[in-house]
C-alpha cells in the first residue's frame, strides 16, 4: 500500500511539472520579439559583463597562444641577453622578451659609463617573480658566471689569459682574472727565486689556469710555466752545445752552505763551494752575491740526469804555481789557521796553498792533546817547513821548532840528575804506573811499586787522579832514549827499616781487620801499614772468628822487610800450642825452588866421589828439614799476596 502512494504521488508532480512549463513557454520568446527594437535594448545589462567573456573558449585558447608566443621562455639561476629600454640615475631597465621588464641597479654598470638605451648586455636571472611581482636580475653575478666560463674554458685548454696583480699575499700574489680572484704563488712567478713580490703589483702579467677548486671557489695560476716552455728549448740547445772546459755566463739564482746554482739561460748549473776560490771560504756569501753575474768554466756535466758542475777558481792560475823557488825544509812561514781538526790544524800561508800541522808537532810534549788547546781557527803564527812536495801540493809545518827541545838543552842532565826532587802534573795512569809531566816535553814513568812505601796500591787511581800535580825523585835517567824513572815514595826514608825494630817477631800489637777472604783477612796495624791473619790464626779464644772492623792483640809470627810482609796471629796470644815466630828479614823461598834445590843436590851427588856422600847425606837432610818449615811460612806469605 505504501509503495502505490508513492507511485500516485510521483506521477502528480510531474503533470504539475508540465503544466507550469507549458505556462513559461510564452513568456520566454517574448524578449526575443522586444530585442528587435533599438530603443528596448538593454544596455546597462550588457555593461555588467566581464571583459572577454563575449569570446568562445576556443576563441580564447586562440588569442592566448597568440600573446604567449610573443614572450620567451625563461629559468631563474640562468644567464640571458637584455636590451637596455631605460636609465635613470638609481636603475637600468631591461628587457629580455618576459611578460614583465626587469630593473638592475645602476652601480652594476660602472665599468660601462656610456650606457644608453639599445645596448645589449648579459644578466643573470635570480628571480622571476618576487614579492612585489617584479623581474629580478642582476648584472655582477653574470660576470661571475661568465667569468668561470672563461676560466674553465681555459683551464680545460690550456690558454694563457690575461690578469692584473691586485695586491700581494703570504706566500704570493693575488691576481684578477675576468673578475675573479685567483692566487699566483711565489715559485710560479717565475724560474728563479723572486725575492721582492711588490714589484709586480698593480701590473698586467699573463699566467695560465693550473688548478680549480670549484668547492670554496679557488683558483691558481701560474707565470713560470709560460718561461718554462721557452726556457725548453734553450736548455735543450745549450745541452748539446756544452762541452766539459767550455766557459760561459750565467746568474747566481740560489745560495746554499755547499755551493751556488747558476742560471746559464735556462739550464741551472752547481757551483761547488771548493770550487768558487784556490782560498778556503765558509760560506759562498763571503765572496758572491745573489742575482750577480759571473763568468764560470764547465767542469762535468751529465746528460741523462742534466747535472752540470761547474768552476770559478779554475779560470786563474793555481796558486802553489806561484810558490817562491826558495821555499824549502826548514824554512820559516807566516799565516793564518783556517781550520781545525781533531788531528791537527791547517795553516793557510797564501789563498790556495796551506799546510798542515800536526798535533804531535805543536808541542815538544808527548801526550797528544786536542789541537784547539794550543790555537784557534784565526790565529796568525810562524812555522816552520817540515816536508814540502810541490807535485801532489801538500806540505807539512811544525810550531815547536821554533823552541829548543828540551832533552837537548845543555842543563838537563844537571837539571834532572839522579837524586833531584820536582814537581809534575800527572797526564796518564796506566796499569802498571803513571806518566808525569816535569816541563813541556819531559816526561817520567812512576811505578805503581814507587807510589808508597806502606801501601800495597794495585792501580795508580787509588793514589792520584789525572791533571793532579805530584812530586818526586829522579831514581833514572836516560837521556839517549828520552826517558825519566820517577819515584814518589823515595822523598821519604824507608820506614820498615823503623818496622824491623818494631814489629819483631813474637811482639803483640792491637791491629783491625780491614777484610777477608778464604786464606785470611787483611790487617791494618799501627803507623798504617798492612799485615795478613791466616783463617785459622783468626779464631778467638771463645771459639769464634774475628769480624770486619773489630780490632784484637795480634802477635807477629814472621816480618819480611824486603818483601814488606808481616804475618800475624791473633790465636798465638792466647794458644801456648801455636807455631813459634820466625825472625826473617829476607824473602822466602817460594814452592818452587825446592825441586831445583834438590835437583842441584842430587846432580852434585851423581858428580861426587864416593868419600863425599856422607857429607851431602847430611847436607841434604839438612836441606829437607829447612824447606818443610820455609813451606808453612810460604803459604801464610801466598795468602798475604793474594789478599793484597
Amino acid at each position: 500500500m505504501a509503495n502505490e502512494e508513492k507511485n500516485t504521488a510521483a506521477e502528480e508532480n510531474a503533470q504539475a511539472a508540465n503544466t507550469e512549463a507549458k505556462a513559461e513557454q510564452p513568456k520566454k520568446s517574448a524578449p526575443k520579439q522586444e530585442q528587435t527594437s533599438p530603443e528596448d535594448f538593454d544596455w546597462e545589462a550588457f555593461e555588467t559583463k566581464g571583459f572577454g567573456e563575449g569570446y568562445s573558449k576556443k576563441k580564447k585558447e586562440e588569442m592566448a597562444a597568440m600573446y604567449e608566443d610573443t614572450l620567451t621562455t625563461i629559468e631563474e639561476k640562468e644567464l640571458v641577453e637584455g636590451t637596455v629600454v631605460g636609465v635613470n640615475d638609481r636603475d637600468v631597465i631591461l628587457n629580455i622578451g618576459f611578460k614583465s621588464d626587469g630593473l638592475v641597479s645602476a652601480a652594476e654598470f660602472r665599468d660601462i659609463p656610456d650606457l644608453k638605451v639599445g645596448d645589449k648586455v648579459e644578466v643573470f636571472i635570480e628571480e622571476q617573480e618576487n614579492a612585489n611581482g617584479q623581474l629580478v636580475l642582476s648584472r655582477r653575478k653574470a660576470k661571475i658566471v661568465q667569468a668561470w666560463d672563461h676560466i674553465t674554458k681555459a683551464y680545460e685548454n690550456d690558454l694563457v689569459i690575461e690578469g692584473f696583480v691586485k695586491r700581494r699575499t703570504k706566500g704570493g700574489l693575488i691576481v684578477d682574472i675576468y673578475g675573479v680572484e685567483a692566487f699566483l704563488p711565489g715559485s710560479q712567478i717565475d724560474v728563479k727565486p723572486i725575492r721582492d713580490f711588490d714589484v709586480f703589483v698593480d701590473k698586467a702579467m699573463e699566467v695560465k689556469v693550473v688548478k680549480i677548486n670549484y668547492t670554496n671557489d679557488n683558483v691558481v695560476v701560474s707565470h713560470k710555466v709560460l718561461i718554462e716552455k721557452d726556457l725548453e728549448e734553450q736548455k735543450a740547445e745549450i745541452l748539446n752545445n756544452l762541452e766539459k772546459g767550455q766557459v760561459l755566463e750565467g746568474t747566481i739564482k740560489n745560495m746554499t752552505n755547499f755551493g751556488v746554482f747558476i742560471d746559464l739561460g735556462g739550464v741551472d748549473g752547481l757551483l761547488h763551494i771548493t770550487d768558487i776560490s784556490w782560498g778556503r771560504i765558509n760560506h759562498p756569501e763571503e765572496v758572491l752575491n745573489l742575482d750577480e753575474t759571473v763568468k764560470v768554466v764547465v767542469l762535468d756535466f751529465d746528460e741523462d740526469k742534466k747535472r752540470i758542475s761547474l768552476g770559478m777558481k779554475q779560470l786563474t792560475a793555481h796558486p802553489w804555481d806561484s810558490l817562491p823557488e826558495t821555499l824549502d825544509v826548514g824554512s820559516k812561514v807566516t799565516g793564518k789557521i783556517v781550520n781545525v781538526a781533531d788531528y791537527g790544524a791547517f795553516l793557510e800561508i797564501q789563498p790556495g796553498v796551506e799546510g798542515l800541522i800536526h798535533v804531535s808537532e805543536m808541542s815538544w810534549s808527548q801526550h797528544l792533546r786536542n789541537p784547539q788547546d794550543f790555537i784557534n781557527i784565526g790565529d796568525e803564527l810562524e812555522a816552520v817547513v817540515l816536508t814540502l812536495d810541490r807535485e801532489d801540493r801538500k806540505m807539512s809545518l811544525g810550531i815547536k821548532q821554533l823552541t829548543e827541545d828540551p832533552w837537548t838543552k845543555q842543563d838537563v842532565l844537571t837539571k834532572y840528575a839522579v837524586g833531584t826532587k820536582h814537581k809534575g802534573v800527572v797526564r796518564n795512569l796506566t796499569n802498571f804506573g803513571l806518566f808525569i809531566e816535569l816541563e813541556e816535553g819531559i816526561d817520567g814513568l812512576v811505578h805503581v811499586s814507587d807510589l808508597s812505601w806502606t801501601k800495597k796500591i794495585k792501580h795508580p787511581s787509588e793514589f792520584v787522579k789525572v791533571g793532579e800535580e805530584l812530586e818526586v825523585m829522579v831514581l833514572e835517567l836516560d837521556v839517549d832514549n828520552r826517558r825519566l824513572a820517577l819515584s814518589h815514595k823515595h822523598l821519604e826514608e824507608n820506614p820498615w827499616d823503623t818496622f824491623e825494630t818494631v814489629f819483631t817477631p813474637g811482639s803483640v800489637h792491637k791491629c783491625t781487620v780491614l777484610g777477608q777472604n778464604e786464606k785470611g783477612a787483611t790487617l791494618e796495624l799501627p803507623y798504617g801499614i798492612e799485615g795478613f791473619c791466616a783463617s785459622k790464626n783468626l779464631q778467638k779464644e771463645d771459639g769464634s772468628k774475628a769480624e770486619n772492623g773489630e780490632t784484637l792483640d795480634f802477635k807477629v809470627l814472621e816480618f819480611s822487610k824486603d818483601d814488606k810482609r808481616i804475618v800475624l796471629s791473633h790465636r798465638a796470644v792466647y794458644s801456648q800450642t801455636e807455631e813459634k815466630p820466625k825472625a826473617t828479614t829476607t824473602a822466602a823461598p817460594k814452592k818452587k825452588a825446592k825441586p831445583s834445590g834438590v835437583s842441584k843436590v842430587n846432580s852434585d851427588t851423581e858428580k861426587s866421589t864416593l868419600g863425599d856422600l856422607e857429607a851431602l847425606s847430611a847436607l841434604k837432610d839438612k836441606m829437607e828439614g829447612k824447606t818443610t818449615d820455609e813451606e808453612a811460612s810460604s803459604d801464610d806469605a801466598e795468602g798475604t799476596e793474594e789478599k793484597n
